[in-house]
């Protein structure tokens, strides 16, 4: 979908852009696959705040998305809406099946209003069409895949993004993902067929502080502009330096920037066949 470009009758509206939400379907969500939910802006079950900066924006109503469609496995349905999903910055489309059951999916670029698709083992390579990684072609583009059988798609699920079916391993599969990174999956796990929707979100301008807000993020302060009890980077006159010999810190004092933070290397390796090209980092 194009993007809509604000004049600029304010600062804030210079640079905005808007998502053009022109090709989608003008209808309140299926009652029955939505529900509310409440704002937890990362607190914990105490109530403590564990993941700052987040709280406020608009209040949602969630869509309950069919990430697995296996128990839907050789039943057509079709599409009858494009929808937009707050919680997510893809489309989503609304499927009726010919047993009566609607359900929501992640709608893959291409998929239109009255196009039929369907998951099974083994179906037509089509947009939108759900089945085992064994069965599709090399080198088509697939999303919301499964990692393990039966636990529905876990990655490749964002507005844009798509993974690349490399070829087959013995048991496996390799898939190069959004990352760069090749890995190895189980060739009986599912996978959707199609790049995901929205392709120019990367491309959207908030434009100004307070349409952040409305998404819940509140502001962010460097560590350098608190006072030295606030924070390690903390106090000086200004903007000082970090000036910290052991490089920089964590509010908490521990260190941050090329620390390394994975955990259990020896189980999640050996699906790991090519690592992510790393970006050299800016100075």
């Amino acid at each position: 979908m194009p993007l809509k470009i604000c004049k600029p009758t304010t600062p804030g509206r210079r640079q905005m852009t808007i998502a053009d939400f022109s090709g989608l379907t003008k209808k309140r969500p299926e009652k029955r696959l939505t529900f509310g939910q409440q704002a937890i802006n990362g607190r914990n079950n105490i109530g403590r705040i564990t993941v700052r900066h987040r709280g406020g924006g608009h209040k949602r109503l969630y869509r309950m998305i069919d990430f697995k469609r296996i128990d839907k496995s050789g039943v057509p349905g079709t599409v009858t809406s494009i929808e937009y999903d707050p919680n997510r910055s893809a489309r989503i489309a609304l499927v009726h099946y010919v047993d009566g059951d609607k359900r929501y999916i992640l709608a893959p670029e291409g998929l239109a209003i009255g196009m039929q698709v369907v998951c099974a083992d083994r179906t037509k390579v089509k947009v939108g069409n759900c089945m085992q990684l064994q069965h599709i072609p090399m080198g088509y583009k697939i999303h919301n895949v499964e990692m393990k059988r039966g636990r529905g798609g876990q990655v490749v699920r964002s507005a844009g993004s798509s993974a690349t079916l490399m070829g087959l391993d013995g048991d496996y599969v390799l898939i190069q993902l959004p990352s760069t990174e090749v890995r190895r999956v189980q060739k009986d796990c599912f996978a959707t067929i199609g790049t995901v929707s929205n392709l120019e979100h990367n491309l959207i301008n908030i434009g100004k502080a307070g349409r952040s807000r409305w998404l819940g993020h509140r502001p962010q302060v460097l560590g350098k502009s608190m006072n030295a009890v606030d924070h390690p980077h903390g106090g000086g006159e200004g903007h000082s330096p970090i000036g910290l010999r052991s490089g920089p810190k964590t509010p908490w004092g521990k260190p941050a920037r090329g620390v390394k933070t994975r955990r259990k290397k020896k189980v999640t390796n050996q699906w790991i066949i090519r690592r992510r090209i790393k970006k050299p980092r800016k100075k």
